[in-house]
């Protein structure tokens, strides 16, 4: 069974160093520490190669329309602005 660097992990999945890092700090990517190096079965590749990339997308704002044009929910005050007041 061959081992991987993050950095041969990153080329193969195609991410950066970093996103292969994320991964595993979130549980998807079994790796193991060794010293100051981290490895991944290349087995274990199989976990994440299928994964949707990117963010998921944001749930829309409510928008209404008044008087033809679009507005906004109104913000919600901060407690800088409601010292001032």
């Amino acid at each position: 069974m061959e081992t991987l660097t993050t950095k041969e992990t990153a080329e193969r999945l195609g991410v950066t160093v970093p996103r292969v890092h994320a991964l595993i700090k979130a549980g998807r990517l079994p790796a193991e520490k060794r010293g100051r190096d981290v490895f991944i079965k290349e087995s274990d590749l199989a976990l994440v190669i299928n994964r949707t990339p990117g963010r998921p997308p944001k749930a829309k704002a409510e928008v209404s329309t008044i008087g033809g044009k679009p507005k906004r929910a109104p913000k919600k005050a901060t407690a800088k602005k409601e010292a001032k007041r």
